[in-house]
C-alpha cells in the first residue's frame, strides 16, 4: 500500500474511559486526533458496567469485551480462554481490516492474548507495534517483550527505553515519544464555577493538588506528611487528591493503600485540609486552574506521568521525585522542582517556597506552558505515532 493513503489503525488496550489512568487518558486524546487526520481508527478494550459494548467515541470505533477486562481476568484467571480470545481477535480484525495493530501495555499481564494476536497478525501480514507505557521486573515481561515479534516499540520516555535496552531489546527498534496534552482543555483560564459550587470546601483555600490516583506507589503518603508541615505555615491550605473510582487494579492492592492513607489523615488530624474524590477530566482541568502548586512525589520508577503535562499546560508548577521519566519533563528550577524519593521534608520546603513567592510560581508556570506548546501538544504526539506506522509499513513493503 502507499503510506500516504488513509490508514486503518487498530489499537488494543485493557482500559478506556470511564476507566481512569494515564494510558486511558492518552488514548482518549490521540485516537480522535488520528481520526481528524483522516485515518480510520478502532479500539478493542475491556468492558465497563453500564457502558455499551459497541459505539463510536469522537469518530473512533470502540469495541468492549470482558476478555480484555483485567479486573475480571485477574479474578477469573486465563485458563481455558484461548478459543474465546482467538475468536475475539479474529472478529475484530475481520471487521476493521487494520493496516497496523498498535498494542498498549500488552507486553505484560497475559501471554495467551498477545501470542494469539501475534499468530493472527503474522498470518495476515499485519505489523504489531507496541507502546511500552511501563516496565516490570518480571519473567513474563521479559518473555513477552523479547519473544513477541514487535515490528517496532514506542517508549513513553527515555527512562523506559533504557529499561527496554537493559532487558535485551534492540535500541534501533525503539522510538521515544513522550505523551502529549490537549492544551485547550488544560489551560489557566478555565471556568471553575461548577467545581466551586460542587465542592464548597474549596472556597477561600490555598490549593495544592496531587493528581495521581490514590496509592503508596504514587507518593500519597509523602504528600500527607508534607501537608502537615505546610499547614503550620499556611493554615488555610487544602490538599486535593484524585480518588480511585474506575481503575485497573491488577493485584487488588488499591483498597489496602486507601485504608492506610485514610488512617494517616486521621492520625495527622488533616480532615479539614484534605479533599478526596474521583474527578472527571473536565473537573481535573478546573482543579489545576484553581491550584497554586501541584505535586507527584512518586516512590517508584514512574514511566512518565501524564499529570506533569496537565499541570504545565495549565501554567502551574509541579514538584516531582527523581524517579523514572519524570525529570525528563520537570526541570529543577525551570518549570518546577525535582526532589529525592520519600523526602517529605524536601517536598514541604519546596511547596512553602512556591506558595510564598508569587513571581516564582508565575515564572515556572509560564515557562512550563511554553514548553508544552513547543513539544508536547496532542497534535505533535499523534503525528509522531503516525510517522512510526508509516516507517514500519515502508520497511515491510
Amino acid at each position: 500500500m502507499k503510506t500516504k493513503e488513509k490508514l486503518n489503525i487498530a489499537h488494543m488496550h485493557w482500559g478506556f474511559p470511564p476507566i481512569v489512568g494515564g494510558v486511558e487518558t492518552h488514548l482518549a486524546m490521540i485516537l480522535p486526533e488520528m481520526v481528524r487526520l483522516g485515518h480510520d481508527v478502532s479500539l478493542l478494550t475491556g468492558n465497563v458496567e453500564g457502558v455499551k459494548s459497541n459505539y463510536d467515541y469522537k469518530g473512533v470505533h470502540v469495541r468492549r469485551t470482558p476478555l480484555m477486562d483485567l479486573n475480571w481476568l485477574y479474578t477469573r484467571g486465563f485458563r481455558g480462554l484461548r478459543k474465546e480470545i482467538l475468536t475475539m481477535f479474529e472478529d475484530f480484525m475481520y471487521e476493521f481490516n487494520p493496516h497496523v495493530i498498535h498494542c498498549h501495555n500488552m507486553h505484560y499481564f497475559s501471554e495467551v492474548h498477545i501470542r494469539t494476536l501475534q499468530q493472527l497478525a503474522k498470518e495476515r501480514g499485519i505489523p504489531l507495534i507496541l507502546t511500552a507505557h511501563n516496565v516490570w521486573d518480571d519473567l513474563l515481561f521479559l518473555d513477552l517483550t523479547l519473544k513477541i515479534r514487535w515490528a517496532h516499540i514506542i517508549a513513553v520516555s527515555h527512562y523506559i527505553k533504557r529499561e527496554l535496552i537493559g532487558a535485551g531489546c534492540n535500541d534501533k527498534k525503539i522510538t521515544v515519544i513522550h505523551h502529549g496534552i490537549d492544551t485547550e482543555q488544560f489551560k489557566a483560564n478555565v471556568n471553575t464555577r461548577k467545581l466551586r459550587v460542587k465542592y464548597p470546601k474549596l472556597k477561600d483555600r490555598r490549593i495544592i493538588f496531587h493528581p495521581a490516583r490514590i496509592g503508596l506507589a504514587k507518593g500519597c503518603d509523602v504528600s500527607l506528611k508534607a501537608l502537615r508541615v505546610v499547614r503550620d505555615r499556611f493554615p488555610k491550605v487544602l490538599l486535593v487528591m484524585a480518588g480511585s473510582k474506575n481503575i485497573i487494579d491488577w493485584g487488588a492492592s488499591q483498597q489496602k493503600d486507601i485504608a492506610y492513607l485514610v488512617e494517616l489523615i486521621k492520625i495527622f488530624r488533616l480532615d479539614k485540609n484534605v479533599l478526596i474524590d474521583a474527578f472527571t477530566l473536565d473537573e481535573m482541568a478546573q482543579i489545576y486552574a484553581l491550584s497554586e502548586v501541584n505535586m507527584y512525589p512518586s516512590s517508584v520508577g514512574e514511566p512518565f506521568g501524564l499529570t506533569m503535562l496537565e499541570s504545565l499546560s495549565a501554567g502551574k508548577p509541579m514538584i516531582v521525585t527523581d524517579a523514572g521519566g519524570m525529570p525528563e519533563i520537570i526541570q529543577d528550577g525551570i518549570n518546577g522542582f525535582v526532589i529525592p524519593v520519600k523526602d517529605f521534608e524536601s517536598l514541604s520546603s519546596r511547596i512553602i517556597q512556591l506558595m510564598a513567592n508569587d513571581k516564582l510560581r508565575q515564572r515556572f508556570g509560564y515557562t512550563g506552558r511554553q514548553m508544552v506548546m513547543s513539544h508536547y501538544t496532542k497534535e505533535i504526539v499523534t503525528k509522531n505515532n503516525i510517522e512510526v506506522y508509516k516507517e514500519v509499513l515502508r520497511n515491510r513493503r
